[in-house]
């Protein structure tokens, strides 16, 4: 077992509407080694997003504890908070819209340079852009260009090196490839791969894409209306899924033979509401199984090593 970087712990994020209280993300726990990934995958809608700006407090939790390297940031005070950001950064789905029109790429870069004021010299700041974007695949003449003359491509690896720029620790990749072509998509993993090698660097991955995710991911948490139901290591969780949402998920992948059959999984049902949620399975109304109608919501269990399904069919 390597080095715990973040421990989550029973992490909720409640939103009041006029109907009641909307469960984005609730009661989730995970933690992660140091230089390993989590894959987080799950339909739109289950949370993933949340769960990653929660876990940052780009949006503050409602309940819950996030521990990254033993400290509880959700008790922090902003000026505590403002320096853990140096090793804690996210990459945003759209490249476009995460980035100032009004900015160069190199103001892009260097800004969050500035902030933390991390060198006194402006020679220092250039020199530091410059290493960054040769980091990321960005040719220099590109330096003072601005987001709109760019390709997606291009403006996703200005924003990760912005999130470079501080050298952190830790990183949240919220969709980063579902926005760019197929091609270009693989560059970018690629590219994250051998950035997270070089430097020690730890992910949450979140993606629609299973296919994306079993390449990217060590483990992968699978997620449903707010909760994880599912959570086992790449592997495992594609030669062995358990929960009757994840069977679905896998079996909606796309396979390039005309010779290969799979059985699709078509999901029927009302979707459960996110709102005042009762004590109940909250997959027990698209479940094909059928087992489940009237029993209380299943706990998130060791079925085995490493494995966790949160599934009444799956417990002994």
């Amino acid at each position: 077992m390597g080095e715990t970087i973040l421990e989550v712990k029973d992490l909720c994020k409640y939103y009041k509407t006029p109907k009641g209280l909307l469960h984005a993300v609730d009661k989730v726990s995970f933690s992660i080694e140091r230089g390993k990934t989590l894959g987080v995958v799950g339909e739109s809608g289950c949370g993933k997003s949340t769960l990653g700006r929660a876990v940052l407090r780009l949006i503050e939790p409602s309940s819950g504890q996030v521990l990254f390297e033993g400290k509880d940031i959700t008790r922090m005070k902003p000026r505590e908070l403002q320096t853990l950001r140096q090793r804690m950064q996210i990459i945003f789905q759209d490249p476009y819209s995460s980035l100032d029109p009004r900015k160069t790429v190199y103001q892009t870069i260097a800004e969050p340079i500035f902030l933390h004021k991390l060198y006194n010299k402006k020679e220092d700041v250039q020199s530091r852009v410059q290493e960054l974007m040769e980091r990321v695949g960005l040719a220099e003449r590109l330096i003072n260009a601005y987001p709109h003359e760019l390709d997606g491509g291009r403006r996703q690896r200005i924003g990760i090196a912005r999130v470079l720029a501080l050298n952190p620790s830790f990183v949240v990749c919220d969709e980063p490839v579902s926005a760019l072509d197929v091609s270009i998509q693989a560059q970018i993993i690629n590219l994250l791969k051998t950035l997270q090698k070089e430097m020690q660097l730890t992910f949450i991955f979140i993606t629609h894409d299973l296919s994306v995710v079993n390449h990217f991911s060590d483990e992968i948490a699978v997620m449903y209306l707010g909760r994880i139901v599912e959570k086992a290591p790449s592997e495992e969780l594609f030669a062995n899924p358990m929960h009757p949402y994840t069977k679905a998920l896998l079996s909606a992948i796309p396979i390039p033979d005309l010779d290969h059959k799979t059985e699709r999984i078509i999901l029927k049902g009302e979707i459960t509401s996110p709102i005042n949620m009762k004590n109940e399975c909250r997959f027990c109304k698209r479940c094909y199984a059928g087992k489940c109608q009237g029993k209380s919501e299943p706990v998130l269990d060791e079925v085995k090593p490493g494995h966790f399904v949160a599934c009444h069919l799956c417990q002994p």
